[in-house]
């Protein structure tokens, strides 16, 4: 018997393990990548946390802008929209928006399984479906305040879970999930009629037009409150019961705000990351102030007094306008969009309330419909090209009207969409059961009615 060799042995060995131990040090993520992916889940779902915190915004604005019997109801809403939409976003929505791609006119619903998803950037799937989950969250509240104090709490759950699993994720899908009004080069569409693809960094024509464009259809097939408008169709004021909730709730959504465009960046870590999160902190806000200011003004010469309650919602008007283009435009340029925006939206409340006579209780179709089509467009004049060369505002670089032109066709056409799909869904639920409660419920208050208890004692 031969003597076995140890020495060879040991050689052969090591040989045949370099393979595995070169293969490992290859695939093994370095420390750099392991701290850039968590640095960024973290700003990811730190955001999803700050735009979740929106919801008691809503309800607040909401609450304080209409009439303390109908409060315990809204704040149920402001609760059930999000509780019910998280879960059918997360086992419907998800995947029509992000599914197949983005190819075809909507993703596939996925069930609850997000193995279909593979991010490049290395965030985690199921975080990244919470943070999407806030924003369409967002779509559906906005509809609420528009519709408050004479809608059916059935039928508002309803329509809620429609926006959460069909109306939002489509349209999203389009611009958000790789769909067509992407530029994905030569060939598509968006490419060869505009040359660059359609542009909503946060959501002003996805989440907030949308929003609103719903808000101004639900109003209109429901109808306005009792005693809103006289025999000469007049408007007669219907104040709201808090101007300290309406102000409340503005403070935390523009504190929310900051997560809905900053975290939109979906990444922190690095120089360019970091100057990007501060630049959106910076434009959002001045877009905030400088709306906020101009609403005042305006409301000062036209009603002889300046108006907390306009100014509340010129705050949120300039929030929303600025939503669009946060990343793209000079901090000088999100100032001037503000200043737009706040000079608006108050015309806008007088003409749909004077002469289209849609009753919205707390402006959702002007703040969030028309200031969300408003700042998407201004986008196409104001971008500066410096984050991307292909989306150029007008009053930049050669002066060309290309993406300008993107901006308007993509606000059109999510328009549009959200305008018919919102018109067949209410009018369907009106003709089958109902959107509105009998008079007696709306003239004694929704929340003994609905709900059997009150938030006030006195309600």
């Amino acid at each position: 018997m031969k003597k076995i060799d140890i020495k060879r042995l040991a050689l052969i060995a090591s040989l045949l393990l370099i393979p595995i131990f070169s293969h490992a040090e290859e695939v093994a993520p370095s420390t750099d990548t392991v701290a850039e992916t968590s640095l960024n889940t973290v700003w990811m779902l730190l955001a999803a946390m700050l735009v979740f915190f929106m919801q008691p915004g809503f309800a607040l604005c909401e609450a304080g802008f209409t009439r303390s019997k109908n409060t315990a109801n809204i704040l149920m809403k402001n609760f059930c929209d999000f509780m019910l939409g998280s879960v059918c976003f997360w086992l419907v929505g998800f995947g029509v928006m992000f599914g197949c791609d983005g190819a075809g006119f909507m993703g596939m619903p996925s069930f609850g399984d997000l193995s279909f998803m593979k991010r490049d950037d290395g965030l985690p799937v199921e975080g990244f479906l919470m943070f999407q989950t806030v924003f369409c969250a967002t779509a559906a509240t906005i509809v609420s305040g528009a519709m408050a104090e004479r809608t059916k709490f059935s039928m508002y759950l309803i329509y809620s879970l429609l926006i959460s699993i069909v109306v939002y994720p489509i349209q999203a899908h389009w611009s958000w999930g790789g769909g067509w009004l992407n530029d994905n080069g030569e060939g598509t569409f968006m490419h060869d009629v505009f040359g660059t693809g359609f542009h909503d960094f946060a959501g002003s024509t996805v989440v907030h037009s949308v929003g609103g464009w719903l808000a101004l259809v639900g109003a209109s097939v429901l109808g306005a409150r009792r005693g809103k408008y006289g025999k000469d169709k007049k408007s007669r004021a219907i104040p709201g019961h808090s101007l300290s909730l309406a102000a409340v709730g503005v403070f935390i959504l523009w504190f929310g705000w900051f997560g809905f465009n900053p975290g939109s960046q979906l990444a922190a870590y690095g120089e360019a990351n970091s100057l990007a999160i501060s630049h959106t902190f910076l434009t959002t806000n001045m877009s905030a102030c400088t709306a906020g200011a101009a609403t005042l003004i305006v409301s000062w010469l036209r009603y002889g007094k300046p108006s907390l309650s306009l100014t509340l919602n010129g705050v949120l008007a300039g929030l929303v306008a600025i939503t669009d283009g946060c990343d793209l435009v000079s901090v000088g340029g999100a100032a001037i969009i503000g200043v737009i925006a706040g000079i608006v939206m108050p015309f806008s409340v007088e003409f749909i309330d004077h002469i289209l006579h849609i009753d919205d209780p707390v402006g959702a179709s002007s703040v969030h419909g028309v200031c969300g089509v408003l700042g998407t467009i201004l986008t196409g004049f104001f971008a500066t090209g410096e984050v991307d060369d292909t989306m150029v505002g007008v009053f930049y670089g050669d002066h060309t009207w290309n993406f300008l032109g993107a901006q308007v066709f993509g606000a059109l056409v999510v328009g549009a969409w959200a305008v018919s799909i919102g018109f067949v869904i209410f009018k369907v639920l009106d003709k089958v059961h109902g959107l509105r409660v009998p008079a007696r419920i709306e003239d004694e208050g929704l929340d003994i009615y609905e709900h059997g208890e009150t938030a006030y004692e006195h309600a």
